[in-house]
């Protein structure tokens, strides 16, 4: 089978396409003949060894996936060949196939394309239990979301009106507060060209409640600036490469809280929250009020490509690579 492999580390145009042998469904393990595999920057920052965790050279980068079941290993019932599944591992994805634990898989809802389900887990389960269990968002409270054009805020600009919030949708481009607009933004701003503390004020009503910031960067300051007494301001990732140093006196003039998100960390201290957020984020896929916004499907040769466009933060929503397109139902 082919698969995109990492034999030295750095830059996305140094991965190659490589045959290597079929895999095993081993005990307790399924294999996955793989629809698509969506993009997402840890596979940039594995892929460049700046990730928090090592991998080491040669590997297959990837890890969020959707295809259908064509093996199933001993110990393994509730799955069989042919069902059609979703998941996510640290590495592999961006293969024809790969075996995965069964554990870690789940059946995609009927209806439902497997290029959106690849597309829909991580990033949209990110925002929901930013939004839900770590900011706590209420009904009618704005809500900022910096890098409104990418995975993760795109899906944070869907899901926020799902909880009653109104959407303040921050980009770099009007393309993609266009796309942030059809997935229910109220308010847009530019901040390439607009100061967005200013902006934030003038169409929040004078502040904002709540700020989810996937980027980091300049603009993290700007919007905490503009959020009220006992605003929440969550980090969940620095995809502009930029680890943003808040001044404590604003925190402690505004008595804004300031927090972060990541899902391990979650999952083990708010277990009972996630279980929950789990169950009504699918329930939304499953009913088709949410879909992912697709930017761009990659053939498996042009998977470095599709990593260099997400990393240089080109796309609008999330980014696939299709090793078996022809499975993608």
């Amino acid at each position: 089978m082919r698969a995109v492999r990492c034999v030295r580390y750095g830059t996305p145009d140094g991965l190659v396409v490589e045959e290597l042998p079929e895999p095993e469904a081993t005990e307790g393990h399924v294999v996955v003949e793989v629809a698509a595999a969506a993009l997402n920057f840890p596979d940039v920052l594995l892929v460049a060894d700046r990730y928090q965790l090592h991998v080491p050279v040669p590997f297959t980068p990837g890890s969020e996936f959707a295809g259908t079941v064509v093996a199933v290993g001993p110990g393994v019932e509730h799955l069989s060949v042919g069902d059609r599944v979703m998941g996510a591992t640290l590495i592999g994805a961006f293969a024809e196939r790969l075996s995965v634990p069964a554990a870690i898989v789940r059946k995609v809802p009927d209806g439902v394309e497997l290029g959106a389900a690849a597309a829909f887990g991580v990033a949209h389960r990110t925002a929901y239990h930013a939004l839900r269990s770590v900011a706590r968002v209420e009904a009618g409270e704005w809500v900022v979301v910096l890098g409104a054009g990418g995975g993760v805020g795109l899906a944070t600009v869907e899901l926020a009106p799902v909880l009653g919030a109104r959407v303040l949708a921050a980009a770099s481009s009007a393309e993609k507060l266009a796309v942030a607009k059809e997935k229910g933004a109220e308010a847009l701003v530019d901040y390439s060209t607009e100061d967005l503390k200013v902006r934030v004020k003038e169409l929040c009503g004078g502040t904002a409640d709540v700020v989810v910031d996937p980027v980091g960067g300049p603009y993290a300051e700007a919007s905490l600036r503009a959020l009220r007494w006992g605003g929440r301001f969550v980090s969940v990732g620095f995809a502009s490469g930029e680890i943003p140093r808040i001044p404590l006196n604003l925190v402690l003039l505004k008595g804004v809280f300031v927090t972060g998100f990541t899902m391990e960390g979650l999952a083990r201290n708010q277990a009972a929250d996630v279980a929950r957020d789990e169950v009504e984020v699918n329930a939304l896929l499953a009913s088709g009020r949410v879909v992912p916004h697709i930017g761009g499907r990659y053939p498996l040769d042009q998977a470095a490509q599709a990593l260099t466009d997400m990393a240089g933060r080109q796309a609008v929503g999330k980014l696939l690579v299709e090793p078996v397109p022809a499975a993608i139902t």
